[in-house]
């Protein structure tokens, strides 16, 4: 473009004193003029789809890097949660069989308690017949002096 315009100053310089100067050769640098701005529009369009596939190949090569590491955090996220299933799974058999031995305690009081509660009534029943039986024995023998 710069020798260009040198060569139009040059051919402007020449038309203002020389009187045979063919006006078709100014024409002729105005259709060079031309192709040289077409070939820098494209030059230019060339660069810009360059620089557009390069923007597209970093978006896809981020969006590569974001789809591994949200996989990645997916991944972690599953151990997790197994990790936490088998966790709550191990305490809940441990709070089932703590419940259990539990049952089986206040079973096993329950029934102690009941054998001694009839052992009780037991006790004190024999001991309210042997009180009667002291009794009617004193009632029958006359010849007994009550101490009193």
């Amino acid at each position: 473009m710069e020798a260009l315009l040198s060569h139009f100053e040059i051919l402007s310089d020449q038309s203002l004193y020389d009187k045979s100067f063919d006006p078709s050769t100014i024409e002729d640098l105005m259709k060079l003029f031309e192709v040289e701005a077409y070939k820098s529009w494209a030059a230019m369009e060339l660069e810009q789809q360059k620089d557009v596939e390069e923007a597209e190949h970093t978006v896809r090569e981020a969006e590569d890097h974001l789809d591994s590491v949200m996989e990645s955090a997916m991944e972690e996220f599953r151990r997790f949660e197994e990790e936490m299933e088998r966790n709550s799974k191990a305490e809940l058999g441990s709070l089932v069989d703590k419940a259990e031995n539990a049952r089986k305690m206040g079973k096993s009081m329950e029934k102690a308690a009941s054998v001694a509660s009839k052992r009780y009534v037991e006790a004190a029943v024999n001991s309210a017949t042997a009180s009667m039986k002291s009794a009617w024995k004193g009632l029958s023998n006359p010849n007994k002096v009550h101490p009193s």
